[in-house]
């Protein structure tokens, strides 16, 4: 079976559970994308995926939000979050994965010799004064998800992204992506809610 449709199937499957259903209404449920500046393909190598995916989780427990999908491309990153405003809101979020992500890569590639690309994110905090580098672009991406249609389309997006890109051939065939929590209920990488229907 194609592994989209396999995936479209596990989406929209009536056997499962109810008790990862969310509200749409409340406004926090958000697709987000946030890139590298220069679209610079640093997560090309598993070693800088290895420290964000470390850095989601240690704000995930800070934070507690809910991951839906999630998928590490080389230059950017997309996911869908499910937050509580009580304890942290996407800006929250996002902002602190971004910087602590950002000082912890910096410090992988120097300790790796990757002079070119410090030179480059040095050159583009150019007259920031409180920053020396600057890895990810100052902005993020956010759209709210606001129904299951939306959020079925979306994910189908995400998990579809590494082989719209060449990286893979099949959507469960990359690593880095929730086409594996959703189709092989592999949850190593990043434990997702998967039963939100």
């Amino acid at each position: 079976m194609d592994q989209s449709v396999a995936s479209r199937e596990a989406l929209q499957g009536n056997q499962m559970s109810r008790r990862g259903r969310l509200r749409f209404k409340s406004a926090q449920t958000f697709f987000v994308t946030t890139t590298v500046v220069n679209f610079a393909a640093v997560f090309r190598e598993d070693r800088y995926c290895e420290i964000l995916v470390r850095n989601i989780k240690h704000y995930q427990q800070r934070y507690r939000f809910r991951i839906l999908a999630y998928v590490i491309m080389p230059s950017h990153f997309h996911w869908v979050v499910h937050t509580d405003p009580k304890i942290g809101t996407i800006s929250d979020i996002m902002r602190d994965i971004k910087k602590y992500s950002a000082w912890d890569i910096m410090s992988e590639l120097e300790s790796a010799g990757q002079s070119n690309l410090i030179r480059m994110f040095e050159a583009e905090a150019g007259d920031i004064t409180d920053q020396r580098r600057k890895f990810w672009m100052r902005r993020f991406d956010d759209r709210i998800i606001r129904s299951t249609r939306m959020l079925r389309t979306v994910i189908e997006y995400i998990h579809r992204n590494p082989v719209k890109a060449g990286l893979v051939d099949g959507v469960t065939d990359y690593k880095y992506s929730s086409a594996r929590n959703y189709l092989l209920n592999d949850h190593s990488m990043l434990e997702v809610i998967t039963d939100w229907i």
